[in-house]
């Protein structure tokens, strides 16, 4: 069911990271999810916006790590591919395909790769207040009742829900 979770998505045209080492190239790897996620989730949005997804998926693994594990994924890759979380991920969403095929050369892949880059070494600022979960606007999932935002950034609202 989840075949190819951790698979590399590069597409055809697209290079593959020139890695020396395995961690060098689990790091590329780590990039390439990040920015595909931020694409799928966020390229609607200002720059402030995919950054914000980006920090979203920082904060779940700053807490998966603090607890040790947490349910919705351990790593970028694991919180960016943990079914049902982020919904670009899902299959049978109408932006997966667009999500595995997108190529550098597409505006919006382009900043979520830069914005990707500085996640992973530690250079984004958190512009979400902690937030742990997002919705659009147009939505309104069963766990953002009765809760606030702490963050509205374009059409996203934002939601710290869990506490370390």
């Amino acid at each position: 069911m989840f075949k190819n979770i951790l698979t590399p998505i590069f597409s055809k045209k697209q290079q593959k990271p020139k890695a020396t080492t395995e961690q060098e190239y689990y790091r590329e790897l780590e990039i390439d999810v990040l920015a595909r996620t931020i694409f799928g989730e966020a390229r609607g949005e200002p720059i402030e916006g995919m950054e914000a997804v980006a920090c979203v998926v920082l904060n779940r693994v700053r807490i998966s790590e603090e607890k040790g594990r947490y349910w919705w994924g351990n790593g970028i890759i694991g919180v960016c591919q943990k079914p049902y979380q982020f919904s670009c991920w899902n299959r049978n969403d109408p932006s997966y395909q667009r999500l595995i095929n997108v190529r550098e050369d597409n505006i919006y892949f382009a900043s979520a790769l830069r914005i990707a880059r500085r996640a992973v070494i530690g250079a984004l600022k958190d512009v979400t207040k902690g937030a742990t979960h997002y919705h659009a606007d147009y939505v309104d999932p069963y766990w953002a009742r009765g809760e606030e935002p702490v963050k509205i950034i374009g059409r996203h609202l934002f939601y710290k829900l869990v506490e370390v």
